[in-house]
């Protein structure tokens, strides 16, 4: 092998690594030069008096809620499987698929001809069987005035006895049979047993259908109220279990997808009665009027569970508070219009607020937007916006 041509086929391959890296020391040292002049214009700003433009936003005394988050299935509270109690011929389909019906109206009909001629057939065996049951009591009262004659024997009395008790049975059991062949008559209308939403149309008329099927006509599912299950924590129990124990009402908001605009509100209806020992979880139970249909069932929605309310919190833009190495803070607005790095205790978020628990008081105006610029001293300049503090 010839050397020379080895370490000819190596050099292009230097050159690309050696280029490349030198371009990234450039754009590196690049990178840093603007942070540098980033930096030191705004030192510069400070001490020749150039104000850094920010957006600002007072901190408020406000009722704040305190929250717990999770995720739910839209559960219905009902949901009907309708199917034919009698067998016949389906001649009419009255509903339309994804029609709203209320209890009691009319979803198909069965064809009645054939319950109708067993009703009449029972009602002519109940009127044969009572004329005969009166004219055995009327043969009893007889044979009753002629034992006390002594004009029969006592066992014929007792025949006659034993012939009403007889009738009075038939009639009993015609009776019976009459109310059956009514009750299938009524079958043969079927309406719905819940105000619901009907499903998609499973079976069309002319069909035959059969008693208590297993293919159903229709499914009904309801949506006004309708509920969610989720599940929370162990440690997050007493906080609700406390609350309905003394009867209070615990709110329960249903989230957009951005977690930010609630879609429906509801309130806490029941919790389960018992732990789930593998994930230490603990299933519950949220009840919706749901009046526009905005949760739907088998949606898994987002949750904002309103386990109680702190009064008269100080509360900030969430945006406003930023991290660093020493921990939380802000920068406020001093009334000289310098910005002051004061260190916050955060005690929760929520809506895109955090209520601070010491470091802001109610009234100062807090950096929400320009932060990045900002040192200890620097002059600003609270540009016009939602909630901006004047500048004096």
């Amino acid at each position: 092998m010839n050397p020379t041509s080895t370490t000819a086929s190596k050099l292009p391959g230097r050159w690309i690594a050696g280029g490349t890296a030198l371009v990234l020391i450039i754009l590196g040292g690049l990178w840093l030069h603007q942070r540098s002049r980033a930096r030191a214009a705004a030192r510069a700003g400070a001490g020749s008096g150039m104000a850094v433009p920010v957006t600002a936003e007072p901190a408020r005394s406000q009722d704040f809620d305190i929250t717990l988050n999770a995720i739910g299935t839209v559960t219905p509270l009902s949901t009907v499987t309708v199917t034919s109690r009698v067998a016949g011929t389906l001649t009419q389909v009255l509903y339309h698929e994804g029609q709203m019906v209320k209890e009691g109206d009319l979803l198909a009909v069965i064809d009645p001809r054939p319950y109708q001629a067993a009703l009449l057939q029972a009602q002519g065996q109940l009127q044969r069987d009572q004329a005969l049951l009166s004219n055995a009591r009327r043969d009893f009262a007889r044979y009753q005035s002629a034992y006390r004659d002594h004009a029969i024997p006592e066992q014929q009395l007792a025949t006659a006895e034993a012939a009403v008790d007889g009738d009075e049975g038939s009639v009993t059991l015609d009776q019976g049979n009459l109310d059956a062949a009514q009750v299938n008559l009524d079958y043969t209308r079927i309406t719905s047993p819940v105000t619901g939403r009907v499903g998609l149309r499973l079976v069309d008329a002319g069909n035959i259908v059969q008693a208590n099927g297993t293919q159903p006509l229709v499914t009904i599912t309801q949506l006004q109220p309708i509920s969610v299950v989720f599940t929370l924590a162990q440690g997050d129990l007493p906080a609700v279990a406390d609350d309905m124990r003394r009867g209070e009402i615990v709110r329960v908001d249903a989230l957009d997808r951005a977690q930010e605009r609630p879609i429906a509100t509801g309130r806490l209806h029941s919790i389960d009665n018992q732990i789930d020992p593998t994930t230490g979880t603990i299933r519950l139970r949220a009840e919706f009027a749901n009046p526009d249909a905005a949760l739907w069932p088998g949606e898994f929605v987002d949750l904002r569970v309103v386990a109680g309310v702190d009064h008269n919190a100080v509360t900030v833009p969430s945006r406003a508070v930023q991290e660093g190495p020493n921990g939380t803070y802000v920068f406020v607005i001093k009334p000289d219009q310098t910005a002051e790095l004061r260190p916050v205790q955060v005690l929760r978020t929520g809506q895109n607020l955090a209520e601070i628990g010491r470091g802001v008081s109610a009234g100062e105006s807090v950096v929400v937007d320009g932060q990045y610029r900002l040192e200890p001293g620097t002059p600003v300049a609270v540009r016009a916006g939602p909630g901006a503090a004047p500048a004096e």
